[in-house]
């Protein structure tokens, strides 16, 4: 059973981590060249899928967490990849429900009043920035998980 958890481990790890780096930096990218006549749908399609992948990170860490704890106990605390997971878990609930809300209340302002577009305009592309930064450092958080500290140690 307990080489089942660790493969799991790995296999929930590699979900998450590659979910996030071809989510963001091959299927958005795709989505708005393929579709460049129609940049809102693009933005669509590409907001679900990122709110696609922030639940399946919700459901990854808290299996990594969890198997982390069961594995180590307190020893997990004291550990690298622990906090890396927490960072990355963070980044997530940061993302998913902080600024991707804030995105579509936005867009949907910007929809209802055209005559101060521009204005919502600048406050998107701000919060759209912020949120691509703190994409990338989930993103980066997760390869460092993946190719420094494969697994928890025994």
């Amino acid at each position: 059973m307990r080489r089942f958890a660790d493969a799991l481990y790995d296999i929930t790890l590699t979900l998450w981590v590659g979910g996030l780096w071809a989510i963001g930096f091959l299927v958005a990218p795709t989505l708005f060249s393929a579709l460049a006549s129609d940049r809102q749908l693009a933005g669509l399609l590409a907001g679900k899928l990122f709110a696609l992948i922030g639940w399946v990170g919700l459901g990854c860490a808290s299996y990594l967490l969890l198997h982390s704890l069961l594995r180590m106990g307190t020893t997990a605390l004291r550990r690298w990849p622990f906090w890396l997971l927490i960072g990355m878990l963070l980044l997530t609930v940061v993302n998913l429900f902080g600024i991707q809300p804030l995105l579509a209340q936005i867009k949907a302002d910007t929809l209802a009043r055209q005559a101060m577009e521009s204005v919502l305009n600048k406050r998107f592309a701000i919060w759209h920035g912020v949120s691509g930064v703190v994409y990338v450092a989930q993103s980066l958080l997760g390869a460092l998980l993946i190719s420094v500290f494969r697994r928890p140690v025994k």
